[in-house]
């Protein structure tokens, strides 16, 4: 017997098993020799079925690269563009004909980035990849891209480096926005920074994290001083101290308050009383991450008030003191004050006659146009002076007083009504009769 020559295909394909056949001679030969020429028709028919699939695939991975809606490009070993696809030609406005063979690194980017851009290709060159690299393209127009790159190394089918190839995303308007909410972070920090109120900030804990110039100022303790302190127990006056955490913790919930008053203690010892909008603070999430108030001083606005709170009170003792009649009336003639000089002679308390009809109810029948008269002229703010006022006691008994009736104003100077102060003239009167 003769040695059968195998395997095949390796040497010769068809033509050794065509010779196979021809040298067989005996029968099991011969059908050896038929089951090797079958064979080799599979494997031909599966090699041309192979090369028909993977050229499909590299077909559609062509028309992927080309279609794909992010810039894609490639270049060889000695950096000049192979690929470039439709998506860089928008953004570079540089045509496939007019970027292939050119140079990628002295065509398409900017002198000061060419040194950083060629590293990263020279390293992709050499089997080390890189991701996430900002690429600085310019475009025909002039116009820069920031284009975030993943440069991937090219290999040919024995694993031999052909080049490199870049598959990015135009993070160039992405970029306008941060750079421009950046801008506007900046603006406000500022802002906070120089505001002429105080302002001041706490984390999801109480601890201060923001404190404005003016915050320092009006409390004495500088930035570094504050910042990290818990708020409400180093700068909250005691009596102040829960109705603040509430406000706080509220905020820190999402519920705003406004117009809240809180005491605050100064560095020497001083308290100063701030009207503050209590605002949630949140992150680039939503998430909460603490409270921003933003206060105004009112210790003088107070101080301002209490005094005139004092005078008012201090006024209303005198008036209701005063060894004189002394009455007022709103717009509408109805009694708003009715000293005790005034119960006294008429005999009416002061419950019983506020909000009653002045005229109507005091005054005799035929002398109530002229009063009528003489306060209507008051609430015009044309001021009467020695009116002798006709009054008619519960008892039915006829006093006269000498009035002067002046014009009521409000804080805005609108005239509220007439507040009228006089004396008893009715003994005077008797005695001039007789």
């Amino acid at each position: 017997r003769h040695q059968i020559i195998g395997p095949c295909r390796p040497h010769g394909g068809r033509a050794v098993v065509d010779r196979l056949c021809r040298f067989s001679r005996t029968p099991r030969d011969r059908r050896f020799a038929a089951l090797m020429s079958a064979s080799s028709g599979i494997d031909e028919d599966i090699s041309q079925k192979d090369a028909l699939y993977w050229k499909q695939v590299a077909d559609d991975l062509t028309r992927l690269i080309q279609k794909a809606n992010a810039p894609i490009f490639g270049i060889d070993t000695e950096g000049k563009v192979s690929e470039w696809n439709e998506k860089t030609e928008m953004i570079t406005g540089y045509t496939k004909c007019e970027a292939i063979g050119k140079s990628l690194v002295e065509t398409f980017i900017q002198p000061e980035n060419r040194r950083s851009v060629d590293e990263v290709l020279t390293k992709a060159l050499s089997g080390v990849e890189t991701a996430n690299y900002e690429l600085p393209l310019l475009s025909k127009s002039g116009k820069r891209y920031a284009v975030l790159l993943n440069a991937t190394t090219r290999r040919n089918n024995d694993g031999q480096i052909t080049g490199v190839v870049g598959v990015g995303q135009d993070i160039s308007e992405l970029k306008e926005v941060v750079a421009e909410s950046k801008r506007v972070a900046e603006g406000l920090v500022r802002l906070i920074e120089t505001a002429n109120a105080p302002i001041f900030g706490i984390d999801t804990r109480g601890k201060v994290n923001e404190w404005n110039a003016t915050a320092a100022r009006l409390l004495g303790f500088g930035k570094d001083e504050a910042l990290g302190k818990d708020f409400v127990t180093t700068f909250i006056a005691q009596e102040f101290q829960q109705p603040v955490n509430e406000v706080l913790s509220l905020a820190l919930m999402g519920k705003e308050t406004a117009n809240f008053e809180i005491a605050l203690f100064t560095k020497a010892g001083t308290r100063r009383e701030v009207l503050i909008n209590a605002t949630t603070r949140r992150g680039p999430n939503d998430e909460v991450t603490g409270v921003i108030g933003v206060g105004q001083d009112i210790t003088r606005i107070r101080e301002i008030t209490n005094e005139q709170q004092r005078n008012a009170e201090d006024l209303a003792r005198l008036i209701d003191t005063a060894n004189a009649p002394i009455f007022g009336v709103d717009m509408g003639g109805m009694v708003t004050e009715w000293n005790r000089k005034a119960a006294d002679m008429l005999g009416y308390t002061k419950e019983e006659t506020i909000g009653v009809a002045f005229v109507q109810n005091f005054i005799q029948p035929e002398d109530r146009p002229s009063v009528e008269e003489v306060l209507q002229r008051a609430m015009a703010g044309v001021e009467t002076a020695n009116y002798a006022l006709p009054l008619m006691s519960k008892l039915g008994k006829r006093y006269t007083v000498l009035l002067n009736a002046t014009t009521r104003r409000d804080f805005k100077g609108k005239i509220t009504g007439v507040v009228g102060v006089g004396q008893d003239i009715t003994e005077v009167n008797a005695v001039m009769a007789e």
